[in-house]
């Protein structure tokens, strides 16, 4: 005799009860692994901001500098007087911004920048500065580039470039302001504030760029 409450309905029910207990704790769990794995992404973008670009060889077609401080800019103009590249692409200046003006600003030989300097006028965010370069780079037919921009820019800005411009092999030499402190970034809540920001846009294009990807496929 089967007791009751019990047999093989009974033991259906209490199997779909724990499948349920057992999907309601794993629902809990999601934002607890969410926001490990989200600091865990960050700890390893900062620490690579900071440290994962070791030194290279900066010889390339073309140079491109991402405005944003007077520091890019003058490494770009140097490596160019250093003959580390023919031609310099100076990405997003503003309108009324003249080579003769960045050229004083840097104190750089007026010929050189006669002759080897391009400034461009469209661009106004990381996209659109890959953009500018890919337009550049292909008029001029360059197959490598030397990518100067911040440190904490860096990764973005080598994912946009990438994306515009495949096959071109990129060269990045970033720019590390004294002031961030980047090596000891965790005990400057200044620098977290700032990478934690760019660390979000550039988890930010890496889903756009590969939802692109797969729009195109």
């Amino acid at each position: 005799m089967t007791a009751f409450g019990s047999g093989p309905a009974t033991e259906t029910t209490n199997r779909r009860r724990g499948w349920v207990r057992h999907g309601l704790a794993a629902a809990a769990a999601l934002p607890a692994l969410a926001l490990a794995a989200g600091l865990v992404g960050f700890v390893w973008f900062a620490d690579h901001v900071a440290n994962g670009y070791p030194p290279a060889d900066d010889h390339a077609d073309g140079i491109v500098v991402l405005t944003g401080g007077r520091d890019r800019v003058q490494l770009a103009v140097e490596l160019l007087e250093q003959g580390r590249a023919r031609r310099l692409l100076i990405s997003g200046v503003h309108p009324a911004t003249t080579a003769h003006d960045i050229q004083r600003a840097t104190e750089a030989n007026p010929g050189l920048f006669a002759c080897c300097v391009d400034l461009g006028h469209q661009a106004e965010t990381t996209t659109g500065n890959a953009l500018e370069a890919d337009i550049w780079a292909r008029a001029n037919g360059f197959e490598s580039l030397i990518v100067v921009t911040s440190a904490y820019h860096m990764p973005r800005a080598l994912l946009e470039l990438e994306s515009s411009l495949p096959g071109v092999r990129l060269v990045p030499r970033p720019v590390k302001r004294p002031e961030l402190e980047l090596d000891t970034w965790y005990r400057r809540p200044g620098t977290v504030k700032l990478l934690l920001a760019e660390y979000v846009k550039y988890m930010l294009a890496r889903v756009r760029l590969g939802l692109e990807l797969v729009g195109r496929a």
